[in-house]
């Protein structure tokens, strides 16, 4: 169980790190801010991973038993299918509470951090370094560009620089080399101390333009002011259970914050209440046809998982949007799918013989057979030569 979530929550991190990787390198920020925000996606994942390493390993269990002829022994000493899901139900248990205390809490938590960390880097406040090649606008009213950079940013070289004045000056700096340093008597400006360059100065009072070559110079920069990031909640994602339940009853709240409120408070309840289920569909899809080994079982049960939780994404963002209501759209599908899976279980425990996917298991073999006899190889026909031989 924990190995399937391990997997399950690599893959999901694997395929949001590129994106992030991306993201990072196009807005010129330090690689380790990559692996803070996939820390602050733990969480989200969690809330999908811990499901399926449930019902894997209690599928991947039950199967066990089944292959090796254990369960036909258990079943026959009186112990029942219900009687053997008693601990299973207690990993359910414990494991329920722990993803109402992720959903609840730690997601809305992790989800803002996230948000957070998004915003200080397009902002700057993360101290992304200036990107080599490029024209970076500092101010709206500096133009720098550096042909490399060394030493993370504070050793530049192959700079050339405009600065537009407030009285419609204008100086075009270029120099061969250049460091950063902090300004103590100002937090908000760095010093660009430049070295063997040249300055050239115009403007609307000067009749031609001025040059002045120099060993060393020091430039100020301004530094951008940085927003404030906004405070948690703006978003339905960012709030806890309780604030949510409070926002979707209030009278003061506006229409479309507590239809947003409401379909998210029963998507994240629902999705907790599906883990109850999951005992029962990991048992009804992991014993298969008597002389059979076939694993159609688990590929099965992750479908109907994987297929479940999206169209309880579906149906929140729907009732978000006031289109129906969050109960009908949420807990709709969930009555249909304990339905289904009652049935199927009801089915292999009580019904003598029963085989829930007997049907997919017949056609999935059939199509195997035709698979393996299509691109079987061909043996070479031998022909036997001995007679001819004795004859001659």
């Amino acid at each position: 169980m924990c190995a399937v979530f391990v997997i399950a929550a690599s893959l999901l991190v694997l395929d949001k790190m590129l994106k992030l990787f991306d993201f990072v390198a196009t807005e010129g920020g330090p690689v380790s801010i990559v692996f803070k925000m996939l820390a602050n996606l733990l969480p989200e994942y969690a809330s999908l991973a811990i499901p399926l390493g449930l019902m894997l390993g209690i599928l991947l269990a039950f199967r066990r038993l089944a292959t090796s002829s254990e369960l036909d022994v258990m079943r026959a000493v009186g112990l029942s299918y219900t009687r053997l899901l008693r601990v299973p139900y207690l990993f359910t248990l414990v494991l329920a509470a722990l993803n109402l205390l992720i959903v609840g809490y730690l997601q809305p938590l992790s989800r803002y951090y996230y948000e957070q960390l998004q915003f200080d880097l397009r902002s700057g406040a993360l101290g992304a370094s200036i990107k080599v090649g490029e024209f970076n606008t500092l101010q709206d009213r500096t133009a720098l560009r550096v042909d490399a950079s060394r030493d993370e940013g504070r050793d530049l070289r192959g700079i050339f620089a405009r600065i537009a004045a407030k009285d419609g000056q204008v100086l075009v700096i270029s120099a061969r080399e250049g460091q950063f340093f902090a300004n103590k008597e100002n937090p908000d400006t760095v010093i660009l101390r430049l070295s063997e360059g040249q300055i050239v100065q115009d403007g609307p009072g000067i009749t031609s333009p001025r040059v002045l070559t120099f060993a060393t110079h020091d430039l100020p920069i301004d530094l951008p002011k940085i927003e404030q990031f906004r405070s948690r909640g703006e978003r339905d994602r960012e709030y806890f259970l309780p604030e949510l339940l409070r926002i979707g009853w209030s009278k003061d709240a506006s229409q479309a914050a507590r239809y947003q409120s409401i379909a998210s408070l029963n998507y994240r309840l629902v999705e907790v209440a599906m883990m109850f289920l999951l005992p029962l569909l990991a048992v009804a899809l992991a014993v298969p046809p008597k002389r059979s080994s076939s694993a159609l079982g688990v590929f099965v049960s992750i479908v109907m998982v994987v297929a479940y939780h999206k169209v309880n994404e579906y149906g929140q963002d729907v009732s978000s949007l006031g289109r129906i209501d969050p109960t009908l759209a949420l807990w709709g599908p969930f009555a249909l799918f304990a339905a289904l899976i009652v049935s199927m279980y009801w089915r292999l425990a009580y019904v003598p013989g029963g085989q829930p996917i007997g049907g997919l298991e017949t056609g999935f073999a059939k199509i195997s057979r035709a698979v393996l006899k299509l691109f079987a190889k061909r043996q070479p026909r031998r022909i036997d030569l001995s007679g001819a031989v004795d004859a001659a």
